[in-house]
């Protein structure tokens, strides 16, 4: 027995969005709790889930308040490095009116890229179920050998690993670099979440079931999750392709932290049945609640503190069959 479920490592930051205007006509920007593998634990948390995370932030204003938020979502911090020598990432979000964002990141260095492969804490990497990253703690060299180095701890000690690409283009030297660690990421992991602009990115196919089917061929992943926006999700686990339709909301106020919410609520399934233990109903289930998380979420300022709980999710999957 394991005592963490999921262990995730990566970035933890503060995300700026909008937030309306000034009386001067200038943007307000709310200062949210953000960070991709907080928010996927966050999710799992409000599911009844125990986690942990491993990362950095400044001994700062920020990184104060976000390890007291990690503490208030019931996240264990015992691996959360406060640095006095760097600040806490920032990230300030632009939405369109489409929903699409644009993202600006303040991160040359930022703390959550200046985690060091011995600081490492081996014994917490060897008690989870599931070990999940993404590529923005590989996009420069001592925080990628140390996610890499807990990736081998991870797996040697028997964990499933769950990768979400998560691509931030700014924040890569070039793509041909964030090409390669994408790549490292997929032949690692069990469990793959990625969305529908990175499966096009990646494998240079327009036609999705083409690029997972360029994927399979090339990396062993059992559980592929495709999220597709406006347009639902796809599983794909063995001979089987599943989809769900999303669920569109009307107030839908921005996107940060859906796709998070969505690889978190796959995560709990995947603890709920196992790697093995899923079917084409069952696969079904988990995208759909995935779908109705994710919707939620679309309608809250932030991710990580507004998760919904299950049973919210529960009511609204209710409401619209």
């Amino acid at each position: 027995m394991k005592t963490f479920d999921v262990v995730a490592l990566g970035e933890l930051l503060i995300d700026f969005t909008e937030n309306g205007t000034s009386v001067q006509g200038n943007p307000v920007y709310e200062a949210n709790p953000g960070g991709a593998p907080c928010n996927v634990l966050s999710m799992l948390n409000k599911a009844g889930k125990k986690t942990a995370f491993i990362g950095k932030v400044g001994q700062d204003i920020f990184g104060k308040r976000l390890k007291a938020v990690l503490e208030e979502t019931g996240i264990d911090v015992s691996s959360l490095i406060m640095d006095a020598d760097v600040r806490t990432t920032l990230a300030f979000v632009e939405t369109f009116a489409d929903g699409d964002r644009d993202f600006s990141f303040y991160r040359n260095p930022g703390a959550d890229m200046m985690l060091r492969e011995e600081e490492l804490n081996a014994d917490l990497l060897k008690d989870t179920r599931i070990f999940h990253f993404g590529t923005l703690s590989m996009t420069h060299e001592e925080v990628r050998k140390a996610t890499k180095t807990a990736i081998r701890i991870a797996k040697e000690s028997g964990a499933l690993v769950s990768f979400d690409p998560n691509l931030r283009e700014p924040l890569w030297k070039s793509l041909d670099e964030a090409k390669e660690q994408v790549a490292y990421g997929l032949s690692q992991c069990d469990i793959l979440k990625i969305s529908d602009n990175e499966i096009r990115w990646f494998t240079g196919e327009e036609d999705f079931d083409a690029g997972i089917a360029k994927l399979r061929s090339e990396y062993d992943i059992p559980l592929i999750m495709l999220s597709m926006g406006k347009d639902g999700s796809r599983a794909y686990y063995k001979d089987l392709r599943v989809e769900a339709a999303p669920f569109l909301q009307e107030n839908t106020i921005e996107t940060t932290g859906a796709g998070d919410t969505f690889g978190g609520c796959c995560l709990y399934h995947v603890l709920e049945y196992g790697i093995d233990g899923f079917d084409e109903e069952k696969l079904r289930k988990m995208l759909m609640f995935a779908n109705a998380a994710a919707s939620i979420i679309t309608t809250r300022k932030g991710a990580l503190r507004v998760m919904p709980e299950a049973a919210e999710v529960e009511r609204l999957m209710a409401e619209r069959k």
